[in-house]
């Protein structure tokens, strides 16, 4: 996926962002006469891969930002509403970012029997400390990201996690992850891994490593802790970008793993996370409900014990390449 980010607005105009990484990415803002007969109509493009491209119709684009690190957009889209954009690579969407979210956050603190504390890494947008935040039993959500004007931009403009951001619970740290957790003497219930994809010299690649995960992470879990992370794009024909790759990964530092996925159709594809513990799993679809019921503040809109079970069955071919016993 791509090199550098090329937007071109109804007027004309365009602006180059250099990509940092091997992939090809080539998302667009233009100007097309032919669809719809809109001959207004602002497009959004993303390339994912050489004879494929995922379009938006745009309303505007409402802020755009730079910060130390990266380029940041946020999208009116006509079919999935706000959309942020860094880098050029979609992040989220408002229509359907429940989806990603939920499964994110509450399976794992669902499974512990009592999630008090919670670190993030990365998350800077604020909607995985959002969906920890509706957990009743949890005192401290650590959420910590490197780039303060993603945050920032994050605080004005996503206002849908405006409470999560003002929350007393929630402590935001800017920070690398990795050095975070190295100077931090406490441990946690629960990790997230809220990151960019691993992809190679890129910024996160180092936090999906056997290494980090062996002597920096694990050792900041508490003993009945769990470490979950998302594990990009788990499709038929996308699951050997990085979702093997993390899965086997985890296999080798924890005793007891678990690969699930969804369908987000902002993304055009399912998309993985893999959650891990040396404790095993040990609740059923009643009891997942249960306790959704009992300690979640407000509704979830997507997770449900039925469904969580029914996404950790993977199809045989990603089964197969992530190493799983099929169900």
């Amino acid at each position: 996926m791509g090199e550098a980010v090329e937007i071109f607005l109804s007027n004309g105009f365009s602006t180059f962002y250099e990509k940092k990484d091997q992939n090809i990415i080539n998302d667009n803002i233009t100007n097309n006469n032919n669809i719809n007969n809109n001959n207004d109509s602002s497009w959004y493009e993303e390339v994912i891969d050489e004879d494929l491209k995922w379009s938006f119709a745009l309303n505007s684009v409402l802020h755009k930002g730079t910060s130390e690190f990266q380029d940041i957009a946020l999208l009116d889209t006509k079919r999935f509403g706000k959309v942020l954009v860094i880098d050029g690579k979609m992040q989220s969407a408002e229509i359907d970012e429940f989806i990603y979210h939920e499964c994110l956050i509450h399976p794992a603190l669902i499974c512990h029997p009592n999630p008090k504390t919670i670190f993030i890494m990365g998350g800077g947008e604020g909607s995985t400390a959002r969906e920890a935040l509706k957990h009743k039993l949890v005192d401290k959500v650590v959420m910590c990201d490197i780039d303060q004007e993603v945050v920032d931009f994050c605080q004005r403009y996503l206002t849908v996690n405006k409470e999560a951001f003002l929350h007393k619970k929630l402590d935001l740290v800017i920070n690398d992850a990795k050095a975070e957790l190295e100077e931090r003497s406490e441990k946690f219930d629960i990790i997230v891994g809220d990151l960019a994809d691993p992809v190679e010299g890129g910024p996160c690649y180092q936090l999906y490593t056997k290494s980090f995960y062996e002597k920096i992470l694990k050792p900041k879990l508490k003993p009945n802790g769990i470490f979950v992370t998302q594990a990009g794009p788990a499709g038929i024909f996308t699951h050997k970008e990085v979702f093997t790759s993390i899965h086997n990964t985890i296999k080798q530092v924890f005793k007891y793993v678990i690969a699930y996925t969804a369908h987000i159709p902002s993304f055009a594809d399912t998309w993985g996370w893999v959650m891990a513990s040396d404790q095993p799993f040990s609740v059923n679809a009643e009891e997942i409900d249960q306790r959704i019921k009992e300690r979640i503040d407000g509704e979830l809109f997507y997770l449900s014990g039925a469904l969580f079970f029914s996404s950790a069955t993977l199809n045989k071919t990603v089964a197969l390449s992530a190493g799983s016993e099929l169900k």
